[in-house]
This record gives structure tokens, C-alpha cells and sequence, in this order.
């Protein structure tokens, strides 16, 4: 029976849709910036941002490029930092995460919650499972939409990619969580939809495995996971993780 489970966000507990490629999203960041004196057109704008971040991310590129990721080894909100800095704006902790924060609310299209999201982590809770977050994200976005959605509280711990250098499927991110948390991997399940981030990550740290295909999941063959859920079912997901199902 497992003691610790280990769930990714995205695609996973959570259905979201990005589109950074938005006409109307430059035209209001840039309105954004140039409230605050950082001139740009919106083509200009975007096309620094893109600049700003393949340079930031040089030699950290990762195997998946999932508009929702945002280069996470990388801390995102430098780029967001820069984009005022070259236009000679000296902006504070907090002008800069709400820049990053307004960017990420205009590009979504969807953010909510996989139906029976929170039953299930409230039954692993109340049969006494240790919970823990292992997501390729950013902080300044992941930690505020987390709590936007209620879904901070069930979480016994929450690891970040932006905030430790590495994204899955680096064993080190794995390693990371374990160690910190005091997990005793044979007695640990990782539930993901992504075949080589979650799985064969997770697999490579000696986990148990649950695949999840959803419709944001990478386009790949199945995976070989402990256990395969071919669509989104929190029922079924709650009973392999409580040992209810073979």
C-alpha cells in the first residue's frame, strides 16, 4: 500500500489551456509596461520576450516546449524583469511578478480543476497518505493559481521546477523531493500524463507509476506504468492510490 503520493499539476489535477501567441495579450501587456514607462509595440514586445527567454534558457532547454511549462528551469520572472531593465525602468519584486501574473491571466483560455479533483485528495488525506506536488511550472504562477483553485491545503509539500533549476524527468528533481521529504521510495507512487516526464522519470527513482492520459497529455505511445487510466477518472485514480484496485 502506498504512504506517499506524488502528483503532477498540469494535464493531471488540473486542465488547463495557454496561447502566448494572442494578438490581443501583446497589445495589453504592452499597455501594461507602458504604464510603468517601458515603451514597446506589441510586435516589439513580443518578440524581446522571446529573445529574453531563449537567451535565459540557453543549454536548459528540456524535452517537452508545453505552452504551459514557460521554460521552467529558468525563473521567468527575470524575463519579465529585463523586458522593463532594457527600457531603462528599474521595477521592484512586486511590479514585476504582477507583470508575469497579468501576462499569464491574459494567455489562458482555460484553468479549473479535473472533475473530483479535491474528493480525491481529501479521501488520500483522510486515510492518512502523505501528499506532495512535483511539477515542471513557475512559482509565480503555479503557487497563485494552486491557491486560486483551493488546492494548496492538501499538499504536504509542493516542489517547483523554476525553483530548482531542473525540470522531470532530471532524476535530480526526483532525488530532490525525496530527500527533503524524508520519502521512502518503495512505499511512493507518482501520478502523471506525461509518459517520459512523470513516468520514466519517476520509474529511473525506483516510484510506482500511474499514467493518466488527459487532453493536454504529449502525444505519445503508453507508457510502463504500474497502472494506465486511458481518460481522466478521479474515482478509479482515488482507488488504485488507497490499494482499492487491482
Amino acid at each position: 500500500m502506498y504512504e506517499t503520493c506524488i502528483f503532477d499539476l498540469y494535464g493531471t489535477l488540473v486542465d488547463i489551456h495557454t496561447d502566448e501567441k494572442k494578438e490581443e495579450l501583446w497589445k495589453k501587456l504592452a499597455l501594461f509596461y507602458a504604464f510603468y514607462g517601458a515603451f514597446y509595440t506589441p510586435g516589439e514586445l513580443r518578440e524581446a520576450y522571446g529573445r529574453l527567454t531563449e537567451e535565459l534558457s540557453a543549454g536548459k532547454r528540456g524535452v517537452r516546449k508545453d505552452a504551459h511549462e514557460v521554460f521552467p528551469e529558468i525563473q521567468i520572472e527575470d524575463v519579465f524583469e529585463a523586458l522593463f531593465r532594457v527600457k531603462g525602468v528599474q521595477a521592484d519584486e512586486p511590479l514585476v511578478r504582477h507583470a508575469g501574473q497579468f501576462f499569464r491571466i491574459l494567455s489562458m483560455d482555460r484553468l479549473r480543476l479535473y472533475e473530483g479533483t479535491k474528493e480525491m485528495l481529501q479521501a488520500l488525506r483522510e486515510h492518512g497518505k502523505k501528499i506532495y506536488l512535483l511539477s515542471n511550472a513557475q512559482k509565480i504562477f503555479t503557487e497563485y493559481e494552486m491557491q486560486a483553485l483551493g488546492l494548496t491545503p492538501f499538499f504536504d509539500g509542493i516542489f517547483i521546477s523554476s525553483e530548482q533549476g531542473c525540470k522531470k524527468p532530471d532524476l535530480a528533481f526526483y532525488e530532490t523531493l525525496l530527500s527533503a521529504c524524508g520519502i521512502a521510495r518503495e512505499t511512493a507512487v507518482m501520478t502523471g500524463n506525461d509518459g517520459t516526464c512523470d513516468i520514466e522519470g519517476a520509474k529511473r527513482a525506483g516510484l510506482a507509476t500511474v499514467y493518466v492520459r488527459t487532453e493536454i497529455s504529449p502525444d505519445e505511445p503508453l507508457p510502463e506504468a504500474d497502472y494506465i487510466l486511458e481518460q481522466m477518472d478521479m474515482i478509479k485514480l482515488k482507488d488504485i492510490l488507497l490499494g482499492q484496485k487491482n
